[in-house]
């Protein structure tokens, strides 16, 4: 009996360490929603500048819905920067912002916080993983362009309401995703 016990936790311990078909390709499938959504609907959403960042959000439901470790959050963050080198920006920045972000975000939703039925991880660690990857971006686009502080602050107010936008997004999609990926 006890030989059969052992033998299921290690068949669940090896399911566990990697990461499914289904969740490659809701990764796939996301990701490809948020360059998308990021190119048709994210030229209409600019309010002085100020737009949600698709692909961001897309990194971060993802990983709050499948929960990988470290490292494959950190493979989805550079597929996301990857996906960014097809937009206009500054080429090779969203590498290392969008890894940051994904590593953030997979720490983040590690943090034990409910209330009652409400989770407020999703939008909570989707803000603060776009604040840092945005912050990072920024830093590294004026640190290239030798630019002063002022525009630093310039930057900021546009972060910050990029993440608001990212935060909303993920929080509603979050509980009708989790519902029907059965996660």
């Amino acid at each position: 009996m006890e030989n059969t016990t052992e033998k299921r936790e290690l068949v669940q311990e090896e399911k566990k360490s990697g990461l499914t078909i289904a969740d490659l390709l809701l990764t796939a499938i996301l990701l490809a929603a948020g360059a998308v959504l990021k190119f048709f609907v994210g030229s209409f959403i600019n309010i002085g500048g100020m737009k949600p960042n698709f692909i961001i959000a897309m990194y971060c439901m993802i990983i709050v819905l499948i929960r990988p470790n470290i490292i494959y959050a950190a493979i989805i963050g550079l597929l996301a920067g990857a996906i960014c080198q097809f937009f206009p920006g500054t080429p090779y920045l969203n590498f290392a912002s969008e890894l940051a972000g994904a590593i953030a975000m997979c720490l983040l939703i590690k943090i034990p916080l409910k209330f009652g039925k409400y989770d407020p991880i999703p939008a909570l660690a989707t803000f603060l993983s776009t604040v840092v990857s945005g912050g990072l971006y920024t830093v590294l686009l004026l640190t290239a362009m030798h630019a002063d502080k002022a525009t630093l602050a310039a930057y900021v107010p546009i972060v910050l309401c990029t993440a608001l936008f990212n935060a909303v997004i993920v929080q509603i999609l979050y509980i009708p995703l989790k519902l029907a990926l059965k996660k």
